[in-house]
């Protein structure tokens, strides 16, 4: 006869398992012999395996006492039931694997490939990492909004990309990024640079994509990501109202720039 705690260490389980498999009913508790102790018989060794079996292999505690008291069919039944539960975590689980290794991915977390692929770009340009960062995030708002839509702006955005302009935008804007200090004269140029790209795409009839949505909440949450990222960018929203356009990311002329 045998001790708990050998009973334990036969069948491969904790002293405490046993003792949680007594509380739960899925393995009948012996009573005390004249010393004092527990003690356990072959039967109780087999059914121990039994219920540390179907354990280990998936199957639910509550579902176990059934399962050893079905005849064969019912117990062919509940197998199958168990086998579709577990299948669908197993997928449940893939999927997670998935969005862990995209978080160890970066950008691909919470966008498409064609925005990555743009982001892989701006770092070509050289574009600094933090701006990059920044895009990220922000695309990640839009794809939330638009996120059947978003595949569909991505050549027209790479091709942006050709514009010379908007590269020199780009890599000054990241110089500016990287330092601490406010810097006048450069947020200067990216204001002078930046009209003129309005300028020049208004009178192309070009607008943002996703302009034609009802609500404004995504571009104010766009204008409110770019000032939280950097703050200074509140300073060149003013310069660019003075140059005849407000906001930031849907900029719109102004009916009379401040005087």
């Amino acid at each position: 006869m045998l001790t708990i705690g050998q009973l334990a260490a036969y069948a491969g389980v904790t002293v405490r398992a046993v003792r949680h498999y007594h509380q739960i009913g899925l393995l009948p508790e012996p009573e005390r012999d004249a010393s004092g102790y527990r003690r356990y018989g072959p039967r109780a060794v087999v059914a121990l395996i039994k219920v540390r079996t179907l354990a280990n292999a998936g199957v639910p505690l509550s579902e176990i006492g059934r399962m050893l008291e079905a005849d064969a069919p019912d117990f062919a039944k509940a197998v199958q039931r168990i086998d579709i539960h577990l299948r669908d975590e197993i997928e449940r689980l893939e999927n997670s694997r998935k969005q862990v290794a995209q978080l160890a991915a970066g950008d691909s977390l919470a966008l498409p490939p064609e925005v990555t692929c743009y982001l892989d770009r701006l770092r070509e340009i050289g574009v600094s990492e933090r701006m990059v960062e920044g895009e990220r995030d922000a695309w990640i708002l839009v794809a939330a909004r638009w996120p059947d839509r978003v595949r569909e702006w991505m050549p027209g955005k790479l091709a942006e990309l050709e514009d010379p302009q908007l590269v020199r935008l780009y890599r000054l804007g990241s110089e500016l990024i990287e330092t601490d200090a406010s810097d006048e004269s450069r947020l200067e140029e990216v204001a002078d640079l930046l009209a003129g790209l309005l300028e020049r795409a208004d009178a192309a009839g070009w607008t943002y994509p996703g302009e034609t949505a009802s609500d404004d909440l995504p571009f104010d949450l766009l204008d409110a990501l770019a000032v939280e990222s950097d703050p200074r960018l509140a300073r060149l929203m003013d310069l660019m109202r003075e140059r005849g356009w407000d906001g930031w990311i849907r900029s719109k002329r102004l009916a009379e720039p401040p005087g």
